[in-house]
């Protein structure tokens, strides 16, 4: 039996997750709890903790150091937004990439990452957009990079205790551009089988976020000053940082064509996103 409880303040939410002794699980959204919990009864949480209804949950909030995303906010309100349009083009891509216009109406930003599936489609983009995971519990608060949030297939850094408040996104370096690709099966409501961001900062970093091809999403950098318009040139450099992805088969896809569609993916997403400085900056 699932013991269903309504929060109605991020405290009330902290104190249940602290006390109980089965495993719980946040429902905010629900697109993917719900669904697995039809699925999967025999292993469903012995608590599910609804926090739609937050009266204390933080909307979407421009601040001095960046943008911050409480754990309420959908993949609809990201793609309403002018500033993360703006400043995080990536993410809003991959916002706009979650399943359905229904879907992207319910599911949130917070409940996508902390599902933690190694397809998720907007890790990429808050890799390489520094993104970092604000983590509540009874005991006090603590921030993450994002980097270090994915610790496993559907597992974070995260304690049974904890939970995920905000993620907060710093304000890009003048002349910032991004963007985000993915490869499915079909057209419209699907996972990812490969998925790219890529950062060109105004700073000279270029770095790339990869999806579906690790049991974690993943964040690597492409060395400074890398011809991104030069294939020639570019193809040896991604076949060096590229190295790190560990793709399997599954019925998405096999090891081999995903190896090398990550490999041509990067390379469109890194000249989109050069292409986006220039809109930037023009």
């Amino acid at each position: 039996m699932v013991t269903y409880y309504k929060a109605h303040a991020v405290a009330d939410a902290l104190e249940v997750l602290g006390r109980t002794d089965v495993e719980a699980k946040a429902l905010l959204g629900g697109t993917d709890l719900l669904v697995g919990l039809g699925d999967r009864l025999d292993s469903a949480p012995g608590v599910v903790v609804d926090l739609k209804g937050l009266a204390d949950g933080e909307p979407l909030a421009v601040t001095e150091s960046g943008v911050r995303i409480g754990l309420t906010v959908t993949m609809a309100d990201l793609l309403a937004d002018p500033t993360v349009s703006t400043w995080y083009p990536a993410l809003a891509q991959a916002a706009g990439e979650v399943g359905s216009v229904a879907i992207r109406n319910r599911a949130t930003l917070v409940g996508n990452i902390c599902n933690a599936s190694p397809a998720c489609d907007t890790a990429p983009a808050l890799l390489v957009h520094g993104a970092q995971v604000r983590i509540a519990s009874a005991a006090g608060e603590r921030v993450v990079p994002i980097s270090e949030f994915f610790v496993g297939p559907r597992a974070t850094t995260c304690a049974r205790d904890e939970l995920v408040t905000a993620v907060e996104l710093p304000r890009p370096v003048p002349g910032t551009g991004s963007a985000f690709q993915r490869l499915t099966r079909r057209w419209g409501v699907d996972l990812a089988t490969v998925s790219v961001a890529a950062a060109v900062h105004g700073d000279g970093r270029i770095q790339l976020g990869l999806g579906a091809v690790a049991p974690t999403p993943l964040l690597v950098d492409v060395p400074a000053g890398t011809d991104l318009t030069d294939r020639a040139a570019l193809d040896p450099v991604l076949d060096e940082v590229l190295a790190v992805a560990t793709p399997i088969s599954d019925i998405r896809a096999g090891a081999d064509y995903r190896a090398a569609m990550v490999r041509e993916l990067a390379a469109r997403t890194l000249r989109a996103a050069l292409d986006s400085t220039r809109r930037t900056q023009a």
